[in-house]
């Protein structure tokens, strides 16, 4: 059994780590979050966060007329939800995620209507300025290291103008203890401690590493890498919801947020509305 703590790693036992961990957990992640996800049907859906938020309703990468012929780059995919909707709706997506397990899901549900890229998302293999909008729900930015590196990258890569919109789970749950039951309502940590979560191996190497940034640290990173803040979201629990997913419940949503969702844009360009 994996020994768990609280320290310092760097983006290279991160990227070994979370490669490891989720070519492990692919299939069973899969099996359990799949069909919530949208890999119950041919093309997919697109949802932020365990509290159900689908961008079809949202629209915060733009309109249908927005991203239609858009060249759009999801980070974290996984199984290509996300990537196979947007190419319904008239978009050019491109789905990158670090793990092969994870990736061999898209391939066998997105066939080849979705280009797929395995790569580490603080070293994205794409030229300067080459993609319109990039998104990510729940994909690489809590696991990576360094966060502000991928932020970087992501301006790097989009061109003037264009959308950079994640989720991520809400800082503030960093205090809590990961429990979707009473026992989830308890602060055991400080809020401002850094400090990765890390399950170590027998080996004494990193498992799983997940980071904590506070929301400031969320939008400093944001800004130093060139953005501008259009938005930030938490959604509430939606009633009728009863759907347990990890630390996410009906008890805890209906009390403090589990989901924020940036919504970034590089100055410069076409202005979206």
């Amino acid at each position: 059994m994996a020994e768990v703590g609280y320290g310092e790693v760097d983006q290279s036992e991160a990227v070994l780590a979370s490669r490891r961990w989720w070519d492990a957990e692919a299939d069973a992640y899969q099996d359990e979050h799949g069909e919530f996800l949208g890999g119950g049907t041919d093309i997919g859906d697109f949802v932020w966060c365990p509290e159900g938020l689908r961008e079809a309703d949202a629209r915060l990468l733009g309109s249908r007329e927005d991203i239609a012929g858009r060249r759009i780059l999801e980070i974290g995919a996984g199984a290509a939800q996300c990537s196979r909707w947007l190419a319904a709706e008239g978009a050019r997506p491109v789905a990158l995620d670090l793990s092969a397990g994870q990736l061999r899901h898209a391939r066998a549900a997105a066939g080849r209507t979705v280009p797929l890229v395995q790569a580490d998302a603080t070293v994205l293999s794409l030229r300067d300025a080459a993609v319109d909008i990039v998104c990510s729900a729940f994909g690489a930015v809590p696991f990576v290291a360094d966060s502000g590196a991928l932020h970087a990258e992501v301006a790097r890569v989009l061109r003037p103008g264009g959308r950079w919109v994640f989720s991520v789970n809400h800082p503030m749950r960093w205090c809590f203890r990961d429990d979707p039951g009473p026992e989830g309502l308890v602060v055991e940590r400080s809020y401002f401690d850094r400090s990765a979560y890390l399950e170590i191996g027998g080996s004494g190497a990193p498992t799983y590493v997940e980071s904590h940034r506070t929301m400031g640290d969320r939008i400093r990173e944001l800004r130093s890498a060139g953005f501008e803040v259009l938005d930030v979201l938490e959604p509430e629990w939606p009633e009728g919801l009863t759907r347990e997913w990890g630390q996410w419940s009906p008890l805890r949503g209906r009390l403090f947020p589990g989901t924020v969702i940036f919504v970034a844009r590089l100055p410069g360009g076409r202005r979206q509305q």
